[in-house]
């Protein structure tokens, strides 16, 4: 019987076969053949032509190893950072750091957790698996469209998608292996994925959003003319409305239809960088300049953060350790939500 293991060097050096018959200009761009007749097969697309990917934009020196780019909650409680200092768990009620994870980049951009536990993290650099029971990467260069990772997610039967600024890669996290990948997409860079309450998934892009079937990874529906263009977050609200960021707005969407069903004026002319809900359902919105609580119920402002290390906020994690998480441009912070006061975690801040 073969050992774990040896059993995930075989997987992966089945990927790597795949690699080798199912290569083109731009890497593979089909799932390898699956046993489980269960499991759906995805027909290969090429690329767009002449599409070229986001420029890099690197931080000046001073800021790159205190920007917090992800968080992460996982199913024990503890919380995952994501810093350009590397991968870090933590426990979100004290703060102490409990482990370290040493990666081959450091510029992390978007985390997941799937269905059993295991955590996703995608750099700019690529992807890797890690192990949270021994905090080891477990699997890591999977063959995706670009390898600067933008957006994670996992999907409703545990797949994962995986956006880049060339478009989507499906991957089956249990085998390690790439399923398909969509990049005929609109607006090409996949900047912020969400589900929707049938399941499917919805991805923002350079020129809106794109709606996919998560069973074929077939575009079924694009929503374009949003103030601001460019999609670079969303969340789903405990009333089934998609809330959208852009550059310039915050837009309330029917994620059933498409349909706009209000642009909020309080955020008109300002950047969203992150979105998430909380479990009473109120809305955090992460902004360049701060973090403001809104109630889509009686649809006003309710709050705005203070203290926090930097304006610039670039991931949110509400009801994590009873605080709202706080991941900004300069570091990481913790919020009590009854004051609206920030605290800058020392591990990870300039402060």
């Amino acid at each position: 019987m073969r050992k774990p293991h040896q059993l995930m060097s075989l997987s992966l050096s089945l990927l790597g076969l795949g690699v080798i018959l199912g290569q083109s200009n731009f890497g593979v761009f089909a799932q390898s053949v699956s046993r489980d007749r269960s499991t759906p097969y995805y027909i290969d697309g090429a690329p767009p032509p002449g599409v070229a990917p986001l420029p890099v934009q690197p931080l000046p020196a001073r800021q790159t190893e205190y920007r917090v780019g992800a968080l992460q909650p996982d199913f024990t409680g503890s919380l995952w950072v994501g810093s350009w200092r590397g991968l870090a768990r933590i426990d979100p009620n004290t703060g102490r750091i409990l482990a370290r994870v040493a990666l081959p980049d450091y510029a992390i951009a978007a985390l997941a957790q799937d269905k059993v536990g295991r955590i996703w993290v995608g750099t700019y650099q690529g992807l890797q698996r890690v192990d949270p029971r021994t905090n080891e990467i477990t699997a890591q260069n999977y063959v995706i469209p670009s390898k600067r990772v933008l957006s994670l997610l996992i999907d409703k039967r545990g797949y994962l998608w995986v956006g880049g600024d060339r478009g989507l890669a499906l991957i089956s996290p249990d085998e390690g292996l790439l399923m398909t990948t969509l990049q005929k997409l609109r607006g090409v860079s996949a900047n912020a994925l969400s589900l929707d309450p049938e399941g499917q998934l919805w991805v923002g892009t350079l020129d809106g959003l794109v709606r996919v079937d998560t069973a074929s990874a077939f575009p079924i529906a694009d929503v374009t003319n949003l103030p601001g263009t460019t999609v670079q977050a969303l969340a789903l609200d405990t009333r089934g409305s998609l809330w959208v960021g852009t550059p310039s707005s915050l837009i309330e969407l029917d994620p059933l239809t498409g349909n706009t069903i209000r642009v909020v004026p309080e955020f008109n002319q300002r950047n969203i960088t992150a979105l998430a809900v909380d479990k009473l359902g109120s809305l955090w919105i992460g902004t360049d300049n701060g973090v403001f609580r809104y109630d889509p119920y009686r649809a006003r402002l309710v709050g705005q953060v203070s203290g926090l290390p930097a304006a610039r906020v670039l991931s949110l994690s509400p009801d994590t350790g009873n605080k709202l998480w706080v991941a900004t441009s300069e570091g990481l912070a913790w919020v009590k939500v009854d004051t609206g006061v920030a605290t800058a975690h020392r591990g990870f801040s300039r402060q």
